[in-house]
């Protein structure tokens, strides 16, 4: 028996029985208008029944399952540590080195403050299609910030943790990520750090010690005080505020791209291929001829 609780956002906690093969609650973010209620199915499940009492758990909300969850999409998972995790850098690294970055609030804005247009970025650092973005779309908006041409305005999600502080139930160091992002920012070294993290997403949850080998891998960040505000946690108060900011705005999960308050590339998948993005962009006057 399982039971399947929409709650939070955009999330279905899977409470599973041992008679489904092993008993525990897990947590797969689902597209659709799911958050701030709640929806019980109690299902009688086989083990490849889980996926269908999901589904059907998304069709409900009128969404559709998302990949960035346990078992759901590229790097994925909850283990309890970043065992065999690897570092990798961006392949545009060298054109953030000098990208100003800057807090606003809850957002974390990168680029010049006067360029022409701004586009709304929101990333939770877990979720797989997050990284798909990034390694993609994502470095087509930095690059486009690097000219002037945009600034890009993120809202760092981190409720793939489901309120457990980064180590809870569930928990997968979305907390943590992000209070080493804002962190990183006080050194000058955000969007450089940002696609780091991202590209180095782990199977499991990000760990302190994952978090400072990223940062070894970008010149200047690494430091006394980066270092100490990642192990105690100094901006973790911040954190919350962003994921606040994050469910205020409505949307329905991540990641997600806007301009003018208007979802750019989402639809036909556009923000997972850089060439795509790049004439999505054009689309609303960002970037080629119309910039």
């Amino acid at each position: 028996m399982s039971r399947y609780r929409m709650s939070g956002f955009g999330v279905a906690e899977v409470a599973v029985w041992p008679m489904c093969g092993g008993g525990g609650v897990r947590r797969v973010p689902v597209g659709g208008l799911c958050r701030l209620r709640e929806v019980w199915l109690m299902v009688g499940v086989r083990r490849a029944g889980r996926v269908v009492g999901v589904v059907v758990a998304a069709a409900l909300c009128g969404g559709a399952v998302a990949g960035c969850g346990a078992g759901a999409g590229p790097g994925v998972g909850s283990g309890s540590g970043a065992a065999g995790a690897v570092v990798r850098t961006s392949p545009v690294a060298g054109r953030l080195a000098d990208l100003p970055a800057r807090v606003d609030g809850p957002k974390i804005v990168v680029g010049d403050p006067g360029a022409p247009r701004t586009a709304q970025v929101l990333v939770d650092p877990r979720c797989g299609y997050c990284a798909k973005f990034e390694g993609a779309g994502g470095e087509v908006l930095l690059e486009l910030a690097a000219e002037g041409k945009v600034k890009v305005e993120y809202l760092l999600a981190s409720f793939l943790d489901g309120g457990g502080g980064g180590d809870g139930v569930g928990a997968s160091g979305s907390v943590r990520a992000v209070n080493a992002l804002r962190a990183s920012v006080e050194a000058g070294k955000f969007a450089e750090y940002q696609a780091a993290v991202f590209a180095s997403q782990p199977k499991g949850r990000f760990t302190d010690g994952h978090l400072l080998a990223i940062a070894a891998a970008v010149p200047g960040l690494r430091g006394e005080a980066f270092d100490r505000a990642v192990a105690e946690q100094t901006y973790k108060g911040w954190v919350g505020e962003a994921e606040e900011a994050f469910e205020a705005t409505g949307a329905q999960g991540t990641p997600m791209v806007r301009v003018d308050g208007r979802p750019v590339g989402a639809k036909d998948g556009a923000m997972f291929d850089a060439a795509a993005f790049a004439k999505a962009l054009e689309g609303v006057g960002i970037g080629g001829a119309a910039a």
